[in-house]
């Protein structure tokens, strides 16, 4: 595994182990991912750690999970949705600012 063809794979990795208080913990995740190129063509790896990259999921079980749907092969939209919700249920920021009112 060498040069740019692998390049998405290599952030990757970097990714994992930096984001693991001891880098050690992420040996485990990161040969996990080298060896799904025995179940899967090296490609679709590279293109599932991309998209890993994007949605910044560091672990072994993302980049499984993308390659079992099938996600490697769509595109991802240019901007990822929100994190807010918004539903008439749902109380928001205002809500809680304001003082209760007694019945």
């Amino acid at each position: 595994m060498g040069g740019e063809k692998w390049s998405q794979h290599k952030d990757l990795v970097t990714r994992i182990m930096e984001s693991r208080k001891h880098p050690e913990q992420g040996f485990r995740a990161c040969l996990g991912i080298m060896r799904l190129t025995k179940r899967y063509p090296a490609e679709r790896v590279e293109a599932a750690c991309a998209r890993a990259l994007r949605l910044k999921a560091y672990s072994y079980k993302s980049v499984e999970s993308i390659l079992k749907t099938n996600l490697d092969t769509q595109e991802l939209p240019e901007s990822l949705p929100s994190k807010m919700i918004i539903h008439d249920n749902i109380r928001g920021r205002e809500y809680y600012g304001q003082e209760e009112a007694h019945v």
